[in-house]
């Protein structure tokens, strides 16, 4: 999708540049169409080739890391903060402060300063999960509410949810019950989970997809992903989880030793205008963006309405408790029957 109103409003971002265009290598971890209409809004805006792969959020950290001898990326722009912050901590991506700072949401800012400047909040969501509403009602299931319902014996093989080690929706699924039940609580929620759930997904926005294509009767995703599917015209029925939730501080960052720093430099700035994120409306994404003059969509979640548990951030971001609630994940949930 190409713009040319933004095109027009975004001359400022273009100065000398389609002149003299150079190429960026971006990694996104936000939904597909998402990913392609930043890259070519860039493209319209600079002049600059982009060269963009989608990936989930932790398969984009895992590249990162295999790639950190000998950087190929630029940007990576999108996903959860967590893995953002863990390639921040091992020193994988650049440290920056971007001119467009003072357009941000607080939480955006105390994102980047989280992190020693190299990474920063670029769009908010909050965790929950979606209901196929036809499913339910052929299967004679109750509406779920809360987080139990979906351990409830009766929703066997009926929810799917992607895998944390390759989603970053899914590590905030695992990092948010562990900060609510505690931690052997927050496992046995997991593993009580475990015994219901159909598939586990590389991507997180994919159980809600296939929700809204009846294929599983319940998604566990951010909800502002379940509230596209209803807008795109599937019966998915989105829901706060009652006991409350985490939520998600999408992030960006430059790799470290980018080969295309000043390309990168200025995709970063421009990505962090009202303009490139109200792109977000055009591909249905709901989430709420960091630019404070960004437009918000009266079909996005509310999250002053949803019940937010305090997410520590920085904690469940880091290196090693991610590694460890992982690898302790894959030996004591994943391996159990279902």
């Amino acid at each position: 999708m190409r713009s040319i109103a933004l095109g027009v409003s975004l001359l400022a971002f273009s100065a000398g540049a389609a002149s003299a265009a150079g190429k960026l290598n971006l990694y996104c971890a936000a939904q597909e169409e998402w990913c392609q209409v930043m890259a070519r809004g860039f493209e319209d805006a600079t002049g600059i080739d982009v060269d963009m792969t989608r990936k989930s959020s932790g398969e984009t950290f895992a590249q990162v890391k295999a790639e950190e001898a000998n950087p190929k990326g630029d940007v990576w722009w999108g996903g959860t903060g967590d893995p953002h912050l863990q390639a921040a901590e091992e020193g994988l991506t650049e440290p920056y402060i971007s001119p467009m700072r003072a357009e941000l949401h607080p939480w955006a800012i105390a994102q980047a300063e989280s992190a020693g400047d190299r990474t920063i909040g670029i769009y908010s969501g909050a965790l929950g999960f979606g209901y196929n509403s036809d499913l339910l009602a052929a299967n004679g299931l109750p509406e779920p509410k809360c987080w139990e319902d979906l351990t409830k014996p009766e929703f066997k093989g009926h929810v799917q949810m992607a895998n944390p080690n390759s989603s970053g929706t899914a590590y905030t699924t695992l990092a948010t019950m562990v900060q609510m039940f505690g931690e052997d609580g927050g496992f046995d929620y997991m593993k009580r989970l475990h015994a219901n759930i159909n598939q586990y997904t590389k991507s997180g926005s994919a159980p809600i997809k296939a929700a809204g294509q009846g294929e599983t009767t319940v998604g566990i995703v951010f909800m502002h992903d379940a509230v596209a599917q209803t807008v795109a015209g599937f019966p998915v029925v989105t829901v706060a989880p009652c006991e409350g939730t985490g939520y998600e501080i999408g992030s960006m960052s430059i790799i470290a030793g980018a080969r295309n720093m000043d390309e990168a430099k200025q995709f970063y700035d421009w990505a962090l205008s009202a303009e490139a994120q109200n792109l977000a409306l055009g591909v249905n994404a709901f989430q709420v963006m960091s630019n404070v003059a960004a437009q918000k969509s009266e079909f996005a979640p509310d999250l002053s309405a949803i019940k937010l548990i305090d997410y520590d951030f920085k904690k469940y971001g880091s290196s090693d408790e991610r590694k460890r609630l992982l690898a302790k994940w894959d030996s004591d949930v994943s391996t159990l029957p279902q």
